[in-house]
């Protein structure tokens, strides 16, 4: 196995991570951007305001998501099982 493909197996994790991570980054930046709104509108600075709505819209789009997740974790997984012969030899 030359460098070249242990940087693309490199890039493929990083993008497969990044995949996977988006849409629960993204809804809890949604949610903390409302909430913020929120807070500074009404003076109100109470830290577990941010929280548990951040763990309610986690835990919602892990129900909704997690499905299309661990597949495609799982064909990430499969893919790079399957180019290990290619990859050594």
């Amino acid at each position: 196995m030359d460098v070249d493909a242990v940087m693309e197996i490199g890039r493929q994790a990083m993008t497969m991570a990044m995949i996977l991570t988006v849409p629960l980054l993204g809804a809890s930046l949604l949610v903390g951007l409302v909430i913020a709104i929120f807070q500074a509108a009404t003076s109100i600075n109470e830290m577990t305001l941010t929280f548990v709505p951040k763990l309610m819209v986690i835990g919602l789009v892990l129900t909704l998501a997690g499905h299309w997740m661990i597949g495609q974790l799982v064909d990430y997984t499969t893919r790079l099982i399957e180019n290990i012969p290619f990859l050594i030899g």
